[in-house]
């Protein structure tokens, strides 16, 4: 968004006439965000053969889906629906891997029906893949790395309880179902989140992997997932993606050299991508607070945006309809029968009755992770691509709430 003349605009388009034309609560993105942020990262990591996939579950909606495919990406997906609106986007099943997680061997046999690579996180389910298609159909190995480097403690204790992936313990285990089965095993892959959470982790991580690699010979790529996020608060330290790019040019050349081949270097980036480009528009409901600092209820709430009431996470929150005022303490909340806090002891620009609120950073998991909590409907989502509005997701209706609840009659 960029305030012009005491008006925020996206693209040229006036936020307030969104609202006009779409109603509110509305997630609106903006593709040129979106543009830029896979040309930072496909620029940093250019010095090696590489391919960078969107991780569908961060924003999950067909129209986000086709307009990152027009940039040649590939596409990571964690249910079989996830992978139907791949293919419902454009996307051809070699651009697809579906990345299991806790999933029955059903769903497996489902995805690779559809032309995809699996990427296996349980031995049971390797043994179960080893037995059923042995060498005829290649799989992907999802691997859990721990501890992580001694200094940090938040990303070694959250992957010593991650559900994610085979323990790296458990590699001499791998290879024996590959080779009692005669597997065609022709990917890595290391689950990392938002943990990595600066340059030395995943170098560390990185030069893990491809010592693992050097026992797996033959392998078509080596995926390092996500873990590539974006400031949410002034001050906040993220990785630079561009630095990070030149020193893991590095290693992966190093890597090359004794490996036999060249496997790509996979990156599965989803916040990165799209998190900037969200905006979720709310209009202030009601004013009230005594001892206290003033609540600013709204017509959103953690059915809309979950993030700061799962993770107490930070969103920047603009007033849209009085940006140049003077700033003042709020307390906003939602209208959840819940505490549902968005944001506390929050400078924002004086807040009216019926100002309109631009919550930021609302690209990624939000949308995706919205509820009908209190029986409430999920917002319409809208983008803004060359300028033009484009309804991606219609709002919710009473009937959509009911549609599956079939009539009885006691």
């Amino acid at each position: 968004m960029i305030l012009k003349d005491s008006e925020y605009t996206i693209q040229g388009i006036p936020v307030t006439s969104l609202v006009r034309e779409y109603g509110s609560p509305l997630f609106v993105y903006d593709a040129s965000v979106i543009d830029r942020q896979i040309k930072r990262i496909k620029n940093a990591f250019s010095g090696f053969p590489n391919r960078i996939n969107y991780a569908a579950k961060a924003l999950t909606n067909k129209g986000v889906l086709a307009h990152v495919r027009g940039h040649k990406l590939g596409l990571d997906v964690v249910s079989v629906n996830e992978l139907r609106m791949g293919l419902d986007a454009g996307f051809d099943a070699d651009q697809i891997l579906f990345t299991s997680n806790s999933v029955s061997f059903e769903e497996i046999e489902e995805a690779l029906t559809l032309g995809v690579k699996v990427n296996i996180d349980s031995l049971s389910l390797l043994e179960a893949f080893g037995k059923r298609y042995g060498g005829g159909k290649p799989c992907s190995i999802r691997l859990k790395l721990d501890p992580l480097v001694e200094h940090h403690e938040g990303s070694r204790e959250w992957h010593s309880h991650s559900k994610f992936g085979i323990h790296h313990s458990r590699i001499d285990d791998i290879k024996a179902l590959e080779q009692e089965h005669e597997m065609n095993i022709v990917g890595l892959h290391v689950h990392n989140s938002s943990s990595f959470l600066d340059i030395p982790v995943y170098l560390e991580t990185a030069e893990r992997m491809f010592s693992i690699a050097r026992q797996f010979p033959g392998l078509e790529f080596i995926d390092f997932g996500g873990g590539i996020t974006i400031p949410f608060y002034p001050g906040h330290e993220v990785i630079d993606v561009d630095e990070l790019g030149r020193r893991m040019e590095v290693q992966v050349q190093e890597f090359y050299k004794d490996y036999g081949n060249e496997p790509r270097i996979w990156f599965e980036p989803g916040r990165f991508l799209v998190s900037e480009c969200g905006v979720l528009l709310t209009q202030v409901t009601v004013l009230k607070g005594d001892r206290d600092l003033p609540y600013a209820g709204t017509n959103t709430g953690f059915n809309h945006l979950i993030r700061p009431k799962m993770y107490n996470a930070y969103h920047d929150i603009l007033n849209v309809s009085n940006p140049l005022a003077s700033k003042k303490k709020y307390h906003i909340t939602g209208n959840m029968c819940e505490t549902d806090f968005l944001a506390q002891n929050r400078e924002i620009s004086e807040i009216r009755e019926g100002d309109l609120l631009a919550i930021k950073n609302a690209g990624a998991y939000g949308a995706c992770m919205a509820s009908n909590y209190n029986s409430r409907v999920r917002p319409a989502e809208v983008l803004i691509r060359e300028g033009k509005m484009h309804l991606v997701r219609k709002r919710e209706t009473y009937e959509d709430l009911v549609r599956n609840q079939p009539g009885v009659d006691w």
